[in-house]
């Protein structure tokens, strides 16, 4: 019989406690959104089972929602406690010497600060603040770690590592649907191999009305994510838009206690497009809470460095003639040398611009940048 493991005792951390915002009062066209009871995961059949409703959201949306992930309130409030009172520190404590995310180099690792970028051609200024912080393995030892951090490193490196042992569970549901091994996409996503995961705080500034008018009220320009899956704490402040295949923007509901999640652009490569990675975007939030600064917890799941994200040997890809057997001759495109360029591609400028109709392109993999 297998012995039960407990979560451990979560300690207090000592901080502020963050206050969950109040939801909006709004009428918002809300998105119809898929949500998936993970209890079911180790009930017999319940993968299967788990699967099937997750291949309509991901062919569809690109987004579904998890609920009974295994993590506690206490844990998910220890998160925002901890994001909250980085945040509420002084920018010249925050902002240290050699702890910046270098986007010249695609390496997004440590602190990203907000107002020092414009939007789309105008005055207005990116108000996107943010924190990445590398898994905990001894090949990151040297990478960013801002000192207010210490105290809480036990703690993070937990949230951390719980992070995706989840992620590897969807992992093994996107497996079953392209009816690959069980263990094709985790194998692919081991927390101990080199990869840029990463767990981010980050924090959206109000502005004024009339500067969000400027720019389309937009707080974060419409995109698809970079990796393989964002997992993102349920967030009651609305804002968070996806694009719906009849190019209508849509709203992404809260889901109490859950976690929202969306396909990354190498689950869409690996898949041929099987796997919808979603175009989505931030705007201002509706009136009620427009004045909120909007503080969010994420999980990034990025592919192994050396792993190659051509699309999969998938018995169902072939059937719907997704791929062909030249696809075993592509040339490999790994996954550190994908998320670097992308990453520098997105953020190595001076103003966040609208690039409607672009492509980006690394090896024989191409996305569209953006589509608005």
């Amino acid at each position: 019989m297998p012995i039960a493991v407990s979560s451990p005792i979560q300690q207090p951390t000592g901080l502020p406690k963050w206050q969950r915002p109040q939801k909006t009062t709004a009428d918002l066209p809300w998105a119809q959104i898929k949500v998936l009871d993970l209890a079911k995961f180790d009930q017999p059949g319940g993968k299967g089972q788990l699967a099937e409703k997750l291949r309509d959201a991901v062919h569809d949306t690109g987004f579904f929602s998890l609920i009974n992930t295994g993590f506690s309130p206490e844990e998910v409030q220890q998160q925002y406690d901890i994001g909250q009172a980085f945040f509420a520190l002084p920018k010249q404590e925050k902002d240290l010497k050699g702890l910046r995310c270098d986007f010249t180099r695609g390496h997004y690792f440590g602190y990203r600060p907000a107002h020092e970028k414009t939007l789309q051609g105008t005055d207005v200024l990116d108000n996107i603040e943010s924190l990445n912080i590398a898994k905990f393995i001894p090949a990151y030892a040297q990478e960013p770690f801002h000192p207010f951090f210490e105290p809480h490193r036990e703690t993070i490196e937990a949230f951390s590592r719980k992070s995706q042992a989840l992620a590897s569970k969807v992992f093994t549901l996107f497996s079953l649907i392209l009816e690959l091994p069980e263990d094709y996409f985790s194998s692919r996503h081991k927390y101990d191999d080199t990869s840029e995961d990463h767990l981010r705080y980050m924090i959206y500034r109000p502005r004024p009305l009339a500067d969000d008018e400027k720019v389309g009220r937009t707080w974060s320009r419409a995109h698809t994510d970079f990796g393989s899956l964002t997992l993102l704490w349920s967030q009651d402040v609305a804002g968070l838009q996806i694009k719906t295949s009849e190019g209508e923007w849509q709203y992404v509901p809260p889901v109490d206690g859950g976690i929202v999640c969306n396909v990354g652009d190498t689950l869409d490569f690996w898949s041929a497009g099987y796997l919808k990675s979603t175009t989505h975007r931030v705007t201002r939030p509706p009136e009620d809470q427009a004045h909120i600064h909007r503080l969010g917890l994420f999980y990034f799941v990025r592919p192994g460095d050396d792993v190659d994200i051509k699309p999969a040997p998938s018995p169902l890809l072939r059937r719907l003639g997704l791929i062909g057997d030249e696809q075993g001759s592509a040339e490999p495109v790994r996954g550190l040398d994908y998320v670097r360029a992308r990453v520098k591609n997105y953020h190595d400028h001076t103003d966040y611009g609208d690039r409607k109709g672009q492509t980006f392109k690394v090896g024989d993999l191409e996305i569209e940048d953006e589509a608005v």
